[in-house]
C-alpha cells in the first residue's frame, strides 16, 4: 500500500477530467474506485472535494489517497493497430524532424489525446511516427481538437523533459492565425481579460465554457485566472470579417477563443463562443458568415519558436493552412505570404 501522494498538475495535463488524469498515471485504478474516492472525499484538488468529471488545471495539486500495490502497476502493453491509411495520414503531417524532436501540422478535427468516444487521436497514432527511434514520440503540449496547426512531440526522454519545461515556463512563442467576425480595433493590441470556468456541465450547463472576468476583479473571483493575448488585425473584408494573428502569453483553456469572443469578434466557426448567428445585433457578431465559408473553426497554430532541448538552438517552424481555411482565404483573395512572419516582433 502506498502513502498519500500530492501531485502537481503539469501544463501538459491541464484541462483534463480528474478521472482520466488519474488513470493515465495509475492505469490499474478502475473507474469505480475513482468515483468512490471522490464520494468519500479521499481524492482532492487544492484541498477541495471533487467529482469524477472535475477538470484539473496546470499548477493545481491533487491529493491521491493510498493505493494498493496492484493499483501502482504500469499498464500492460497492448498491441497498437494502425491502418495503413492512418499511418500515411499522420506521417504526411510531419513538418519538422530530427533525432530529438518531431513537429506535425495537426489536422482540424483530430484530437490530441483520447477520451470518451474518441478512438482516433494523435497519441494513439504516434506509434506510426516512431520512424527509427527506440520509443514512440511523446506529447509535450496540446491543441484543441478543432484547432489545426503545429504540435510538438519529443522523440526521447531527455527531449521530453526539456520541451515540457519550456512549454510550462513559457520559453516558447506560438502565433496563431484566425478568421474572426468583424474588425478588431485597435489593429494591434493586447487583451488582459481574466477567465473563469462557467458553472454547470453537459447539455444543461455551460459545458466547460470560459467566462471573461475584468482584470480588476480576477483576484476577487473564485477560480478566475489572469490571461494575456496579443493580437494583430492583418487584413479585413469591409467590416464583416478579418484575418487576425494572435500570440498567447498565458495558456488558459480556450484562451484565444474566449478572448476574441469577449471583444465581440468571435472566431468563425466557433459555436461554443460565438453561436451560429451571422449578424451583429448590437452585442457583437455571430460566429458564422454564411455563403461559401466553412462552418468549421477557423483557428490555426501557424508559427512556433522554441529552444531545442538538446542543441540549444532556436527552432522556428511554420504550418500551412488547413483546407477549409485555405478555401476561405481564396474566397477573400488572401495568400499566406501577405502576412509578416512575426507581426509582434516590435513588441519584444
Amino acid at each position: 500500500m502506498s502513502g498519500v501522494q500530492m501531485i502537481t498538475v503539469t501544463e501538459d495535463d491541464g484541462g483534463q477530467r480528474i478521472d482520466r488524469w488519474l488513470r493515465r498515471l495509475f492505469p490499474h485504478v478502475n473507474q469505480g474506485r475513482i468515483e468512490k474516492m471522490c464520494r468519500k472525499g479521499e481524492l482532492r484538488l487544492d484541498g477541495g472535494r471533487v467529482k469524477a468529471n472535475t477538470r484539473v488545471e496546470a499548477g493545481q495539486v491533487v491529493r491521491v489517497p493510498p493505493l494498493a500495490e496492484s493499483d501502482m502497476k504500469p499498464a500492460e502493453a497492448r498491441p497498437v493497430k494502425i491502418s495503413d491509411a492512418d499511418a500515411k495520414m499522420i506521417r504526411d503531417c510531419v513538418v519538422y524532424k530530427d533525432d530529438d524532436v518531431l513537429v506535425i501540422n495537426k489536422p482540424a478535427g483530430l484530437a490530441v489525446q483520447g477520451g470518451s468516444g474518441t478512438t482516433k487521436h494523435v497519441d494513439g497514432l504516434s506509434e506510426a511516427l516512431r520512424f527509427d527511434a527506440e520509443d514512440k514520440p511523446r506529447l509535450v503540449h496540446r491543441l484543441d481538437k478543432d484547432t489545426s496547426g503545429l504540435l510538438v512531440l519529443a522523440r526521447n526522454r531527455k527531449a521530453a523533459q526539456g520541451l515540457t519545461a519550456a512549454f510550462r515556463h513559457k520559453n516558447t512563442r506560438k502565433i496563431y492565425w484566425a478568421l474572426v467576425a468583424g474588425v478588431p480595433t485597435p489593429y494591434l493590441g493586447e487583451i488582459k481579460t481574466g477567465l473563469v470556468k462557467a458553472p454547470g456541465h453537459g447539455k444543461s450547463g455551460e459545458g466547460e465554457k470560459m467566462i471573461p472576468v475584468d482584470p480588476r476583479d480576477v483576484d476577487a473571483t473564485p477560480g478566475a485566472k489572469r490571461a494575456h493575448t496579443y493580437y494583430a488585425t492583418l487584413y479585413r473584408v469591409a467590416s464583416r470579417a478579418s484575418w487576425v494573428a494572435m500570440e498567447p502569453v498565458t495558456g488558459r483553456t480556450h484562451q484565444l477563443r474566449a478572448h476574441m469572443a469577449g471583444m465581440g469578434h468571435p472566431i468563425i466557426g466557433d459555436g461554443k463562443y460565438g453561436g451560429s448567428g451571422q449578424e451583429n445585433l448590437g452585442d457583437g457578431w455571430g460566429a458564422q458568415i454564411g455563403g461559401m465559408i466553412s462552418k468549421k473553426l477557423h483557428l490555426h497554430a501557424r508559427r512556433l519558436q522554441f529552444e531545442h532541448p538538446v542543441t540549444g538552438k532556436v527552432v522556428t517552424v511554420t504550418a500551412a493552412l488547413p483546407d477549409h481555411m485555405k478555401e476561405s482565404w481564396d474566397t477573400f483573395g488572401w495568400t499566406e505570404d501577405l502576412a509578416a512572419d512575426d507581426p509582434f516582433e516590435t513588441l519584444f
